[in-house]
């Protein structure tokens, strides 16, 4: 795989926000289970030592969450993040695919609770849940 190679099923990202714009370019799929988002890492996405940095993967665990529980509730609401935790299970370098597999657990009419796995070339390096707060969409 080179580093223009993007696994199938992958489209640009559907939403542009200032905090990933340094990091694009971004993508992402939607399947029954939720959102993944996925990016060719490179050199931005690293720490001093030249690995993937822990707050990429952070960053990206509680947007696909976010996205994952959207799409459950139809795209009709907004949610904020009222807590997030990530496991580190592993490093991901330079050059490799990075996809974050999002899945809404259970959506309520207040309360979104979410998960996903990290994978870097399909290896598991990390793993995520998160809560949310449901958002009516403002008119």
């Amino acid at each position: 795989m080179t580093l223009t190679d993007i696994p199938a099923g992958f489209e640009p990202h559907f939403r542009k926000a200032p905090l990933t714009d340094p990091w694009e370019p971004l993508y992402s799929k939607k399947t029954d289970k939720g959102v993944t988002v996925g990016l060719r890492l490179a050199t931005p996405h690293t720490n001093a030592r030249g690995l993937i940095h822990g707050g990429l993967i952070a960053a990206l665990a509680d947007a696909a969450m976010g996205y994952s529980c959207a799409q459950a509730t139809g795209w009709s609401t907004s949610l904020v993040t009222i807590s997030l935790s990530v496991d580190y299970a592993g490093a991901a370098e330079i050059g490799q695919w990075l996809a974050v597999e999002g899945e809404a657990i259970k959506t309520g009419s207040t309360i979104c609770f979410a998960q996903c796995l990290a994978k870097a070339d399909d290896a598991v390096i990390a793993r995520a849940s998160g809560t949310f707060r449901v958002v009516p969409k403002k008119g």
